[in-house]
């Protein structure tokens, strides 16, 4: 269900954003790390710093303008 709100996500904004998908059954260290607990859970990082987390599916107007006011 959040794959092609992503990949719309990915055309509007292009070379600014990179989306990273991790399979959590695969990576479970990888999600433990980042203590996500359930899925989907979107990571917002900028220069390796975590600036913001959300569970839960939102729109694509919602994760656009999250990214823009976080990352400004």
């Amino acid at each position: 269900m959040l794959a092609p709100i992503l990949k719309q996500v990915k055309e509007n904004l292009g070379d600014r954003i990179t989306i990273i998908k991790i399979d959590v059954d695969k990576h479970q260290e990888l999600a433990s790390k980042y203590q996500v607990r359930g899925v989907p859970t979107m990571v917002l990082f900028q220069n390796g710093k975590q600036l913001w987390r959300q569970s839960g599916v939102l729109t694509k107007e919602q994760i656009i303008k999250t990214i823009l006011e976080k990352s400004d």
